[in-house]
């Protein structure tokens, strides 16, 4: 046992010393000229994908010489104009957009369902509502709250409404909200208008700020441009008035069918700006898309409930309105950059050394599947040990050793 271990600790001496001193060793590649037509058509395809990839993609397309920011700083300004027209009314923005005016959200209604005269009370729950359909007063448990009913359950087996049959009970405001009346809002010019401010590069103190807005420096001017501008990606790009039909459209979907549901839809600004061109290149784009679900058509769509209090006969009453609406959301993306010097030499660096794998590609094709008599790889690695120096032997050193201790050699005596 104790002979096994001290052959096991003198080989793991020996490793560690082996592994110790070629630590210190040095490799340097050796330079070798391999006349095969194969290998080099291979080395050079090599090279030429490695090179077009770098100039292309990573210097042209991706702009790697560049200082850029993905995250942009932006602020976002939203109102609704024009008008509405419900039945012989003609509705202003304060009836029809929640809120007047805002950030990245705002929305529009564009159908409404109002119950009238709510008040406090207890009234017949409907019909629809899990367990609220009964036929005597045991079947409704007073003080139950439905996760899907109109309020709290008093106990009581009643006539619902008008019908035959009876539901549950429920203190709430009465009469619910089932029994609102419908009614639409068309409204053909109604405008919404988004004024939006871009910081490309946050980080370069010197970078402007950019808007979504033609550029004019008279105030009455700008005032007539935005009162009548509508924007076209072709001819008009720094107008910010869009009509709903329109971004409906853009979304692919059927602006009636918005007013029927409601829908959400999001107003995507994207704004790509190569700072190193002149600044007028840097125009924002605009794509529309629908956000909502639209797989369970139950809770599909867009609306939002609120109230109208009033006092009639000293009794507190309200106009609940269900609104069926447009909400839309402005998302703003950006990317901008600047000649940098640092990302540059970082950029370079990382293609010249990159070339180098051209030679490892080919290095390994050489040895596995060309040099089968290992014909290149005796020539190609090379161990190289320092020895202790010989003095060569002189002609005088051979004649002091073995001749004649006689150093005139002017006569040339045979010694």
């Amino acid at each position: 046992m104790c002979e096994l271990f001290h052959k096991f600790m003198m080989g793991l001496r020996d490793f560690v010393k082996d592994y110790f001193l070629g630590f210190w060793d040095y490799e340097t590649p050796k330079v070798m000229v391999v006349k095969n037509k194969t290998l080099g058509v291979i080395y050079r395809g090599v090279q030429f994908l490695v090179i077009t990839y770098f100039i292309w993609y990573v210097f042209i397309s991706e702009k790697a010489y560049q200082e850029s920011e993905t995250r942009p700083e932006s602020s976002v300004y939203t109102l609704m104009k024009g008008t509405a027209v419900h039945g012989d009314d003609i509705l202003d923005t304060v009836e029809y957009v929640r809120p007047s005016e805002g950030g990245d959200v705002i929305s529009t209604i564009l159908r409404r369902e109002v119950t009238y005269d709510q008040k406090q009370g207890t009234c017949a729950e409907h019909f629809m509502v899990a367990n609220a359909n009964c036929t005597r007063d045991s079947e409704c448990v007073q003080g139950e709250v439905d996760f899907d009913g109109h309020g709290r359950r008093t106990g009581r087996c009643v006539q619902y409404y008008n019908h035959t049959f009876k539901t549950c009970e429920i203190q709430t405001w009465c009469p619910i909200e089932r029994y609102a009346v419908r009614t639409g809002i068309s409204g053909g010019h109604q405008f919404y208008s988004v004024h939006q401010e871009f910081y490309p590069l946050p980080r370069i103190q010197s970078a402007e700020v950019k808007g979504n807005i033609k550029d004019i420096s008279n105030p009455k001017e700008m005032r007539r441009f935005l009162n009548k501008c509508h924007y076209d990606k072709e001819t008009n790009p720094y107008c910010p008035n869009f009509r709903l039909g329109y971004i409906a459209a853009q979304a692919r979907e059927d602006f009636s069918e918005l007013c029927k549901t409601g829908g959400v839809i999001g107003v995507f600004i994207n704004w790509n700006c190569n700072l190193d061109l002149d600044y007028s290149y840097c125009q924002p784009t605009y794509s529309f898309r629908r956000l909502d679900l639209r797989k369970d058509q139950e809770s599909s769509g867009y609306y939002y409930r609120f109230a109208k209090y009033y006092s009639r006969e000293g009794v507190e009453s309200r106009t609940l309105i269900k609104a069926y609406g447009i909400r839309l959301d402005v998302i703003v993306h950006g990317h901008a950059g600047k000649f940098s010097p640092i990302p540059t030499i970082i950029s370079t660096v990382t293609a010249m050394t990159s070339v180098g794998i051209c030679t490892i590609i080919c290095d390994w094709i050489m040895l596995t599947f060309i040099d089968k008599n290992e014909v290149y790889s005796d020539r190609k690695f090379d161990e190289v040990i320092k020895e202790p120096t010989v003095p060569k032997a002189s002609e005088l050193g051979f004649i002091n050793s073995y001749g004649s201790n006689h150093s005139d050699l002017s006569e040339g005596v045979q010694l």
